[in-house]
């Protein structure tokens, strides 16, 4: 039989002494793939069981060879390639590709169905605006209604066609083409308002329009940022350009209490939509992101700034040619007039409110006169009543341009009861209280006081404190107001007659900066115009406002308690629901021995010094006077353990800046002591009715009499060049002493929506050395109004 003509052989195995021997039926028989020519075929293959082939290469025919190698019949165990941590990495990271590959399959899919199935709501059932109404402290006597919407839904065809234009060059310049969405865009609004917790809507004008016409608000959660691009998308498929835009600018709010784009045009021009000028139309368009804010009459340069980016923008998209776009100048606007609402006193109160408000909820204006909430204040409808009647008993012979600013301040809450911000909020929307700034004055004296005593220091000590006295760290000689000679007095005549020589002393034996940290610790901003540490400031060379001064008066009513004065009690939504309620906050940073001696002095000012009036109240009283140099300002802080009351007066030249108060009233120059101790007598008078009589902590006697820390050396009094920081105050009849300077005080808000005018403004000269230390140039509160 030939080798072709042979039966199948049964496979065979190599053994270990090279032979063969038969493989088990079990055990199948694994065939090399490997070439078997040249020199490769002569060599044994570890591991691998070659048939056919000796273990010396030569061929056998079929038939098994000679003695074969010593090689076994198992495979050897193949190594793994690389460190075991590359590979479980690698088979991790192509486990979470395919999960993301699927994720995104399946969120795909969702969101087509989602959209498949997402219908656009009727106008009519959403954008339902309700005005918000502010409460007097009782909860239930309303002060005044905000946000009656002023909107006029106009037909679009009749404007011209430089309006839309405009309003696409400032807030979506790719409208035209974009899908209804900007998915870059979108995605920086998820990660700002889920991962950062910043309010951002949507970047193209479907997507504002989705938010306002169809949610109402701002969505800040991710699956409201989903279907607010999605409905997007689908208005987009559904409505025209023209469509959108239309209901677009027919919805958008551009202050003024204007929404939609004919109001706006009546709110600014006086016209209608249909008669906007390019100049117009472009100026309207800018402001539409922060329109309180960037309102021309607030913020003239950035109104201006946004003005030219519109126009910029609409050459850009060949709305209008660059020749037209050279020929535009800035448009006026015309006077803003508020609503009814804000008349009269009482304006100053809601505008403080709401801006209270929209800082405590983080909305903007718009949000609160849509909102529908309930805002319950802190004013207190006699208080209020008390503080108007006794202004408007202020004698009629001032000068027109004469400013008074009155508050009051429950001294265990730091609530707001009473506010005179201004004769009339439609007139002048800057608020005395709250914005208008002077230099504090002799009322800046008690912190000076409060500095000694914490360190250790007693009523007792005494120094010399004649008229024209060189202290250290002054430029010039300080003097007495009427020149007085006081001799060796402590600390309490020294605060009873208001003595500039006393306090210059003290302040630089004490240390200034200590006397400006207990100002900052008693309530004053930091931030405060002129609060530094130079020798002057014990005297009154800052600059605050009235409120702020109210504030750190409150934390030495209250045994040196501190907490921030407020005007909003509790705000509820339209569901009944209870979203901000202001809670006290109370920190002690004085000892309550130091404040007990601190008040004692104090009293002694009521008693038997320069706000002597006071004392026909027949309780027991603490305060302090002030007057600025040249009786720029004149001013009255006084308090009981509950309250704290402040009266101050300015006059305010033509230019902005503050003058010399023209007398009036009987008086022969107005201080401290006379019309504003007056005021303050006649407003207290009531409201100190609605507390009980209660007396302060009796004195202390902390620290010890230094005695005289230094001598300074008195001067013959030669004529001086030197100005007066601040006069002592003594008791005035109608012809009064006292000067220190007043503060009107800064209040706690968000950007107002009325205009403010100019405020006060002091020369500085009212520091004792007469080298104009500190500017009294008015300044805006932070909480607007």
């Amino acid at each position: 039989m030939t080798d072709s003509a042979q039966p199948p052989r049964r496979p065979t195995t190599r053994t270990a002494a090279g032979g063969t021997a038969p493989r088990s039926s079990s055990a199948p028989q694994r065939r090399s793939t490997r070439p078997t020519t040249g020199a490769a075929a002569s060599k044994p293959t570890s591991g691998w069981v070659q048939t056919g082939v000796t273990a010396t290469g030569a061929s056998s025919g079929g038939k098994g060879g000679g003695a074969g190698g010593s090689g076994g019949g198992k495979r050897p165990t193949k190594q793994p390639e690389g460190p075991r941590w590359k590979r479980v990495l690698k088979r991790v990271g192509i486990g979470a590709l395919i999960a993301g590959l699927v994720a995104i399959a399946v969120g795909s899919i969702t969101l087509m169905v989602v959209y498949s199935r997402l219908e656009v709501p009727e106008a009519s059932d959403v954008a339902l605006a309700q005005a918000s109404t502010v409460y007097w402290a009782d909860g239930e006597t309303e002060m005044g209604r905000i946000g009656e919407v002023d909107r006029n839904i106009i037909d679009c065809a009749a404007l011209p066609d430089h309006v839309p234009h405009a309003i696409v060059a400032a807030e979506d310049r790719s409208f035209y083409t974009n899908p209804g969405i900007d998915f870059f865009g979108t995605a920086r609004a998820l990660f700002n308002t889920v991962v950062l917790g910043k309010k951002q809507g949507g970047s193209t004008i479907t997507q504002q329009y989705v938010e306002r016409y169809y949610f109402g608000e701002t969505t800040t959660d991710i699956p409201g940022k989903i279907k607010e691009a999605l409905l997007a998308l689908k208005v987009d498929s559904e409505q025209t350009k023209d469509e959108v835009l239309c209901n677009y600018m027919n919805t958008i709010y551009f202050g003024r209490g204007a929404y939609g784009i004919d109001a706006a045009a009546q709110a600014y021009f006086a016209k209608p939509a249909s008669e906007l000028s390019v100049s117009e139309a472009a100026m309207l368009a800018g402001i539409i992101p922060a329109p309180s804010a960037w309102d021309p009459r607030l913020s003239p340069e950035k109104a201006e700034q946004r003005w030219n980016y519109v126009l910029d923008g609409m050459v850009e998209g060949e709305f209008i040619t660059q020749d037209e776009r050279d020929a535009q100048t800035f448009p006026e606007t015309v006077e803003y007039v508020a609503a009814d609402t804000f008349a009269g006193p009482t304006g100053y109160l809601l505008r403080t409110a709401i801006n209270e408000a929209m800082s405590v909820l983080d909305v903007d204006q718009e949000e609160i006169e849509l909102g529908g909430y309930r805002i319950v204040t802190t004013f207190q409808p006699d208080h209020q009543q008390a503080v108007e009647d006794a202004v408007a008993a202020m004698p009629e012979d001032h000068a027109d341009n004469l400013h008074v600013a009155a508050s009051t301040v429950d001294a265990t809450t730091g609530a707001i009861t009473a506010m005179y911000g201004g004769a009339d909020y439609l007139t002048v929307q800057r608020n005395a209280v709250t914005q208008d700034i002077a230099q504090a004055g002799s009322t800046f004296k008690p912190f000076a006081m409060i500095a000694a005593l914490s360190t250790g220091w007693s009523l007792n000590t005494t120094y010399t404190s004649d008229n024209l006295m060189t202290v250290e760290g002054f430029d010039n000689q300080v003097r007495n107001f009427g020149g007085t000679n006081y001799g060796r007095i402590n600390m309490i005549t020294a605060t009873e007659k208001s003595v500039n020589t006393y306090y210059a002393q003290l302040g630089v034996d004490v240390g200034n900066d200590k006397v400006r940290d207990v100002a900052i610790a008693a309530g004053l901003p930091e931030d405060t115009v002129g609060l530094d540490a130079n020798p002057a400031n014990v005297l009154g060379t800052a600059s605050p406002t009235q409120l702020a001064m109210v504030h750190a008066y409150t934390t030495i009513a209250d045994t040196g308690l501190e907490k921030d004065p407020y005007s909003v009690q509790t705000v509820v939504d339209t569901d009944g629901t209870t979203v901000f309620e202001h809670e006290v906050h109370a920190q002690r940073v004085f000892d309550e021995d130091v404040i007990a001696d601190a008040t004692y002095a104090m009293q002694q000012v009521v008693n038997s010094g320069t706000a002597r009036k006071a004392a026909a109240l027949g309780r027991p009283l603490g305060g302090k006077t002030g007057t600025s140099n040249d009786n720029r300002s004149a001013w009255f802080i006084g308090f009981s353990p509950q309250i704290v009351g402040a009266v101050s007066l300015y006059q305010v030249g033509e230019d902005g800046s503050v003058e010399q108060i023209t007398p009036f009233g009987g008086y022969s120059s107005i201080t401290g002591g006379s019309v504003p101790a007056d005021i303050w007598v006649e407003m207290m008078g009531p409201i100190l009715e609605d507390y009980e009589v209660a007396s302060f902590a009796p004195r202390a006697d902390v620290g010890e009499d230094r005695g005289v820390i230094s001598t300074p050396t008195p001067t013959p009094s030669s004529t001086p060049s030197p100005t007066p920081t601040e006069t002592s105050e003594p008791i005035v009849t109608p012809s009064p002493t006292e000067t220190a300077e007043p503060t009107p005080t800064p209040e706690p808000s968000a950007t107002p929506e009325p205009s403010v005018t100019a405020g006060a403004s002091g020369d500085g000269n009212g520091n004792g050395n007469g080298n104009g230390n500190g500017t009294g140039t008015a300044v805006d509160g932070a909480l607007g109004g």
